[in-house]
């Protein structure tokens, strides 16, 4: 029976695991970069792990009025968010994770982030934030939020595996910022998986498969999860 569609703190599409299984599936929740909507990632499901159960979010505010593309927030420099909306966006996306969790027929321990460009700042944020809210996150093309008032638990990152992804022609957001993401990761006690991929800001068939791989692995709970 497919799940009834919940409402929270942030706009949202499921889409319901390809294959059946025993016991509850794992969650990814998706989330998108600047300019677009839920639906754009959406694309990518096929190619997924079919024991997902999908949650695409749609971030709280408008980017272009009337077109139907949104962002997480607005930018005073390319690592600065706008406080006052990041602030609100990372706490909307708490509750929702926690929403998601409690609310959808899913396994709350194998929870997954799955961030494209400013999606990925608000996945970095989350779990970084509180590590324990989910299992993992892909973090594709953006950079750890530095520049914000979160203060990270980098002391309690042992039990959060994160595939950290960027294009080494990405005029966007540049590499720079994945290896900075990668110096400060590998200081933690984090399951950090990093790549490089002779890309602009986008995913390609190579990152898609990738971290379709990687995902695959971690669906697996840890035997001091369980």
């Amino acid at each position: 029976m497919t799940p009834t569609l919940i409402s929270s703190t942030l706009v949202h599409k499921i889409r319901q695991p390809a294959a059946t299984i025993s016991g509850e599936h794992p969650a990814l929740i998706l989330l998108h970069g600047r300019g677009t909507n839920e639906d754009d990632l959406l694309e990518f499901v096929d190619y997924l792990d079919p024991r997902l159960f999908i949650v695409s979010a749609r971030a709280p505010f408008r980017f272009d009025q009337g077109s139907g593309s949104y962002t997480w927030y607005e930018v005073q420099d390319i690592d600065t968010p706008h406080p006052k909306q990041f602030e609100e966006s990372y706490n909307r996306l708490v509750q929702f994770v926690d929403d998601v969790k409690q609310r959808y027929p899913v396994d709350g321990r194998r929870v997954f982030l799955l961030g494209f460009s400013m999606g990925s700042v608000m996945s970095f944020a989350v779990s970084l934030m509180k590590p324990q809210m989910v299992r993992g996150i892909v973090a594709h093309s953006g950079y750890v939020p530095e520049n914000t008032s979160l203060q990270f638990a980098w002391d309690q990152l042992q039990h959060l595996s994160l595939f950290v992804a960027h294009g080494l022609d990405d005029s966007v957001v540049p590499i720079h910022f994945g290896r900075r993401a990668h110096e400060l990761l590998s200081k933690t006690q984090a399951d950090l998986t990093y790549k490089e991929y002779p890309i602009s800001h986008s995913i390609s068939e190579q990152s898609l498969s990738d971290l379709s791989d990687w995902l695959q692995i971690k669906l697996a709970v840890p035997e001091d999860m369980k």
